[in-house]
This record gives structure tokens, sequence and C-alpha cells, in this order.
């Protein structure tokens, strides 16, 4: 229903709306009468339940015409005036018609404007407190479920509260919003200061080496943040240590060598980068609300996960997540249950048909050598040698694959569970070289975890004394062993290219999967402008 949101720092100032013969002084709306207020409510049916709840709980009180409305009403204003801050749609809020009907409002009947700027009120609210976008309208693979806060409790709010109070607190107050607001700021003002300046030549620059090419780089690094470079054409242990700063905080391989890479990834336009914030602004929207004292947040753009306890990260371990060209990972959260021991592998219908069912027609023995088997609908094992491969297709195979539990299954020793209808989870892998790759994108869709040993023992020592040694008892029988947790842990799957790093430094990563394009585009037809013009 609704597809924008907004942020808000200003005090409202009752001088915003004040203008000629503004509504502060003057007695406005002898007019408008509780008998218009609910003739026009009741008249209309686009209006939504909330909303008609609460006027009648309030007998038709006006909320924002009046004189003693014009405080509430100027707060209103001023909040939508400060909307482009927090990357909002301003064009969607109307500002300068709002302000045009309050002042008319006085003249005659102000039942239509009453209306007019309540729904603005819930459309700034809801953008503002729980996004502008329905993820899973722009993209399937987004299946993030977004806070939407009641309409009846954001008026019956609006309505008793300090109205600059409430909409400071309507902000969201996760750190990482702050963050993403702050790096919104730094790149605005460099935009007007022109930017990153020139990008720097095609050349690769190595340590050790000299050439006017390294001013280049020099300055290009200087006008991102990496400190008086200066104009030195020597690649020196200072160009060095700004590169490797930089590679570090763009998730590039750290070998402080300028190449195709890097330059790429340098040269990328401070635009782009403000397109990234404030996509990644409306994704901490999506995410305004409480996390869990324990929770997980895997960040699929940046191939890893973390857990935390108590807002601290406790443990994190890289990650591979599901191919780019298909099998992405999807986002959306759930809770983690339980965990596999020594867990068997039942091979997706579509890997079975597509990838598997091929091999058997070459050689059905390949299946023996993977400690796999064949099962038919009755849940018995099928000889492989005794199916005439040839009647099937990727569409009718009747059987099922798995793999029986050891070190060389596809999921390793151990999975996590948090059931849900896309079956995917995190898991152990026996394909330990692929966490060597920068780009860790391999998979059918679920999330290998670099090092899930030490990820199981965290998880079981609020339930054991000794979770290393728990572990193990269950890995030493060989057998599938399911293992409850006593409490269950949110998790979250998220895609964030735009993020405060270990440093306090705002780090990007490449958008892999397509995601922020689509976000931002969307965004942009809703009425988020990169060059915001107030009011």
């Amino acid at each position: 229903m609704y597809f924008f949101r907004t942020r808000l720092f200003g005090v409202a100032t009752a001088a915003a709306i004040t203008l000629a013969g503004g509504l502060t002084g003057s007695s406005v709306l002898a007019n408008t009468t509780k008998v218009d207020l609910s003739a026009a409510i009741l008249g209309d049916t686009s209006i939504a339940a909330d909303a008609r709840q609460f006027y009648l709980n309030r007998n038709y009180e006006p909320l924002w015409v009046g004189t003693e409305n014009a405080p509430r009403a100027s707060a209103l204003i001023d909040a939508l005036r400060n909307s482009p801050e927090q990357g909002l749609p301003a064009a969607k809020y109307r500002i300068a018609e709002l302000e045009a009907a309050l002042r008319k409002a006085r003249e005659g009947d102000g039942s239509k404007t009453e209306i007019m700027a309540t729904r603005i009120f819930l459309d700034y609210t809801q953008d503002l407190s729980s996004g502008v976008l329905e993820p899973i309208k722009i993209d399937r693979e987004i299946a993030v479920k977004p806070p939407r806060r009641s309409e009846l409790a954001l008026l019956e709010a609006i309505a008793k509260s300090s109205p600059s109070g409430f909409f400071r607190a309507l902000v969201p107050k996760h750190p990482e919003y702050t963050h993403l607001l702050n790096e919104k700021t730094r790149l605005e003002r460099l935009i007007g200061q022109g930017g990153f300046g020139d990008p720097v030549p095609s050349v690769t620059m190595k340590p050790g080496t000299s050439s006017k090419h390294v001013i280049a780089l020099r300055s290009r690094l200087s006008r991102m943040g990496y400190g008086d470079l200066g104009v030195d054409p020597a690649y020196d242990e200072t160009v060095i240590s700004a590169v490797k700063a930089f590679q570090e905080e763009y998730g590039i391989k750290v070998d402080g060598v300028v190449g195709p890479g890097t330059l790429k990834v340098l040269n990328t336009p401070v635009k782009s980068r403000l397109k990234q914030v404030l996509v990644n602004l409306e994704r901490e929207r999506w995410m305004n609300r409480e996390r869990g004292r324990r929770h997980i947040v895997v960040n699929l753009a940046n191939f890893s996960f973390n857990l935390y306890d108590n807002n601290r990260v406790s443990f994190s371990s890289n990650t591979v997540i599901g191919k780019v060209s298909k099998d992405r990972t999807p986002e959306f959260h759930d809770e983690m249950t339980h965990m596999v021991v020594n867990p068997t592998w039942h091979v997706p219908r579509s890997i079975t048909g597509k990838e598997y069912l091929p091999l058997l027609k070459k050689d059905p023995g390949f299946l023996a050598r993977r400690n796999m088997v064949i099962v038919g609908r009755n849940g018995r094992t099928v000889n492989p040698y005794n199916v005439n491969y040839s009647r099937y297709n990727a569409r009718n195979f009747p059987y099922n694959i798995k793999q029986r539990p050891s070190k060389r299954n596809a999921l390793g020793l151990v999975k996590f569970m948090f059931p849900n209808k896309y079956n995917i989870y995190l898991h152990d892998t026996p394909s330990k070289s692929l966490f060597n790759r920068d780009v860790r994108a391999f998979s059918h869709g679920c999330v290998r975890v670099e090092k899930p040993f030490d990820f199981a023992y965290k998880l079981l020592e609020r339930q054991t004394a000794n979770p290393q040694g728990a572990f193990h008892s269950w890995l030493d029988t060989g057998r599938e062993q399911y293992v409850n947790l006593e409490t269950p842990v949110p998790v979250y799957l998220d895609y964030r290219t735009a993020f405060q790093g270990e440093t306090g430094k705002m780090n990007y990563r490449n958008d892999i999967y397509g995601r922020d394009k689509t976000i931002f585009d969307a965004l942009s037809k809703a009425g988020v402008a990169l060059d915001p013009v107030q009011g």
C-alpha cells in the first residue's frame, strides 16, 4: 500500500506555516464543524478503517486544522520539508499543496484539508518507520517483511505527543541507519565540491614504481577520504597504505596493487555511491524492528555473517552464497531452531533432474563413489543399475537421491536449520578452497559456512557447560543427530552493499545480484531524488 519512507531531525517551527495571514494567530476553521468532518469521512470510502476509527474515537475533532492544531500542522510541514535528508520522496507528500490548503482552510470548510493532511501524515510516517517500498513487489527474491505500524496507533500518538518529539522518535534508531545518514551527508557535500575528482588512468600501478599516474591515484584517494597524500609520483609506503585501506573497505583483495579490479571500483562515480547509500537506507528501514538480544545477520553481498549478542558481534564467518546466474540466495527473516550433526543430504528435485540424471545416464556407478543412493517413492533404496534412465527427463524422473553422512557429504558435517519455504539453511562444506576466493557465489542457494564447528560451539554455549565436547560426542557417532536450540535465534538473510566497517568508515560492496539497481529504480520512480530539492 505504501511505497515511501522518510527521516526527520529538525525542530518544528510554528512559523513554518505562518505565512501571510497564516494559521497561527487567527481563529481558523470556524466553519469546520464536527458534522462537516464526519460527513466527509463517512462519505469517502477510500479512507482507511484505522483513520475512520481514530476520528470516531475523538468525536470527529480535527487533528490538523484550527488554531489550536497549528503547532501540530507546522511540525508536520517541517517533517515533510526535511524528508529528503532521510532519502525519502518529498514530492510524494505534496508539501506546497498542503501548506496552501491549510492556509485556505480558515476561509471555509476545512474537512478536505483535514483528510488530506491525515493521508500525507500516514504516508510519511509509514515511509519513515518501515520503508518506501514493498520489497516483494519489486523483486520476488527480496522476501523481507517490513514492520508496518498501526495507523490508528500513529494517529493516537501524534494526537497525544509533543509533535516535534513524535517525529524525531520515528527515525530508525539502529546505529547503521545513523552511519548511512552521515555518509549520505558526506557524499552530497563531495558532489557539491566536484566529487572524487578525475578518474585514475587505467594503468596497473605497483609498489616501488613511479609515474604521473601515481599523482592521479594520490589525488583520487585523497578526495575519497584517505588523507592528504600529496603530489609525489612515487608509489611509496604512504600510497600502499592508502590503497590497502581502500581495498579493505571495498571488499577487494588486499595486496596494495592497483590492478583492473581495484581501478574499476576506484573510478566508480560518487553519485553511484550515493545511490548505494539511499538503497541501503531503505533496507535499514525494512529492518526497523527489535532484532533480538541474540541474532544472526547474513550479509549476502559481503559473503559473511555475524552472530550478535547484546548488539555486539560475538562470532563471524565467511560464507559462500548462491550463484549469480541462477540459484541466487533470497532475502528473508526466520528463526534458527536446530542443527543437524552428520546430516544426510536429500538432493533437491531441481538438482536431481537437471544435474544428476544426465550423469546417471552415462554412469550409474558414480552414486556409490559419492556415497549416494537412489530412493523410490516408497522410501526404499533402489539399485541404480536396475533403472532404465532413458525413459526419464528432468520433469518425470520418479526417484529421489540422497547422500549419506560423511566428510564428503555436500553439506559437510553439520547444518543449521531455520525451516522456510525456500529450503535455505547454513551448512558446512567439503569444498573449503572456495573460501579463498574474493567473490564467493557458487552454491545452489544455501549458505556455506567457513567455520561451522566454531559456530556450533557458540550456539551451544548457552545450553551446555561443554559445548565443544557435546558437539563432538554427537559427531563421533557418525549418525545423523538432531540438536534443538533451547532458544530459537532470529536469522536475517540480508544484502547490504553499504555498511559501517570495523574501522568506523563506510564499506561498499559490489551489487552482485543486481538488487541495488532494482531498488534504486523503484525508489526513483517513487520520487526519491539523488539531488533532492527541499520542499
